[in-house]
């Protein structure tokens, strides 16, 4: 039976996991060993759990909990679950997207702002106080009040 079984060692190395992550999955009842050798507590993993740490390695990379994966992969959840788990997901993901697409305009208008700027070509010879307002001028702020409280502080 050894010989078609892989160690913890191997399956973690294999799939670039550690091997506390691999007991961490076992402790949480994710993925179960196959085989404990009594005699030196090594754990041997079968050909169907390289599956099962391959599918809980995707899930986790979309995002997924390990109670959620639990949740999925213990055979228990319906298929009207699991479809509202990935939509859950999905609308993560898209929230993502819309805050890295924001924060890409900002910087698209601080490069276009910098470009243009007669000013900021003397940054090296202006004042603390002279470069932080026009970095205020260039920088994306997101609301007036956070403008109102960088202007408060920048006068303190």
């Amino acid at each position: 039976m050894k010989e078609n079984l892989m160690l913890i060692g191997e399956i973690a190395e294999f799939f670039g996991v550690s091997r506390k992550a691999m007991r961490l999955y076992e402790k949480k009842g994710i993925i179960k060993p196959v085989k404990v050798d009594a005699s030196n507590g090594y754990r041997y993993y079968s050909a169907e759990q390289v599956e099962q740490l391959n599918a809980l390695l995707e899930l986790k990379a979309l995002g997924f909990s390990l109670d959620e994966i639990k949740m999925v992969t213990d055979g228990k959840t319906t298929k009207e679950l699991l479809f509202k788990l990935l939509e859950k997901k999905q609308q993560a993901w898209q929230e993502a997207m819309n805050a890295a697409k924001y924060k890409m305009e900002c910087l698209d208008s601080i490069m276009h702002n910098l470009q243009k700027s007669q000013t900021a070509d003397k940054i090296t010879e202006m004042t603390d106080e002279e470069r932080a307002w026009l970095l205020v001028k260039m920088v994306c702020i997101e609301d007036v009040r956070a403008q109102k409280i960088l202007s408060e502080a920048l006068w303190l």
